[in-house]
């Protein structure tokens, strides 16, 4: 690898890290966006919303160590692209009127999930 691609990869590994460590302490650990407990009362039940959501929250940061950890890679991003697509298409058909920017939350789910299948699968195997 040379240094600019190096740099944007590894830029490229920390923003990604950042969006899931990021949503999971502030979003959901630290209940500082409570949109998103509503959002699983709604889906999953109102008794469970706190528990679940700070579960999921739990495995954002995981799922930020995983990244940083490089890991099995490709198995990562895969896992990625698959929670966020699933998420996304979930709360769109069933709560749109609750997601920050409604129906376009799906625009940013394909965007980010386009980023990552990019940087795994397209960009790193022709770094040198």
């Amino acid at each position: 690898m040379n240094f600019d691609t190096k740099r944007l990869d590894q830029t490229l590994t920390y923003v990604i890290a950042g969006v899931w460590f990021i949503n999971g302490v502030a979003c959901k650990l630290l209940d500082l966006v409570p949109r998103h407990w509503e959002i699983v009362g709604v889906i999953l039940g109102e008794q469970y919303a706190g528990l679940l959501t700070k579960l999921i929250g739990f495995g954002e940061v995981m799922l930020a160590f995983w990244v940083l950890s490089k890991i099995y890679q490709r198995t990562n991003t895969i896992v990625q692209i698959a929670l966020v697509m699933v998420m996304n298409i979930l709360e769109t058909i069933l709560v749109p009127e609750m997601l920050l920017w409604g129906r376009m939350n799906m625009v940013f789910a394909v965007i980010f999930s386009g980023i990552l299948l990019w940087k795994e699968f397209i960009f790193k195997p022709h770094i040198k």
